[in-house]
């Protein structure tokens, strides 16, 4: 059990009686678990830190699918960032991704172009099916 960052755990403790089955208490004990040292990737186990927390905070690129206008202007943005091409593509699946959650069509759609374009930059061809004659 997970309590903001405490971790309780069960400890038993056993009594032993010749001729008699030992009888078993658990406790609950707190413990205090440290998080890794930053940049690790690992989260500890048991651990209360959160899925989304963000270890480099001046790493990160925010996006925006509120309205066409915010997701033009995050392709944009990802565009002209100095990250790797993989890391572009992985930011624009997100939006595009949390996008079509949200039933946002067009903004799904613009986050697709976006990729589309970002590939087509990088010399990346799209996946077609090859025809075969018959």
């Amino acid at each position: 059990m997970v309590i903001v960052g405490v971790l309780l755990e069960r400890f038993t403790n056993e009594r032993r009686t010749p001729n008699v089955k030992p009888e078993q208490h658990t406790h609950l004990v707190m413990v205090k678990r440290k998080d890794p040292k930053v940049g690790t990737g690992k989260k500890p186990k048991g651990s209360g830190r959160r899925l989304y927390t963000d270890e480099n905070p001046k790493d990160t690129i925010r996006i925006k699918f509120a309205t066409a206008k915010d997701a033009r202007a995050t392709v944009a943005k990802v565009k002209r960032v100095r990250r790797s091409y993989a890391r572009k593509i992985q930011i624009l699946t997100v939006g595009e991704q949390r996008a079509r959650v949200m039933g946002k069509k067009t903004v799904a759609s613009i986050f697709k172009s976006g990729k589309a374009s970002l590939r087509r930059a990088h010399g990346k061809k799209t996946k077609t099916k090859k025809r075969t004659k018959r």
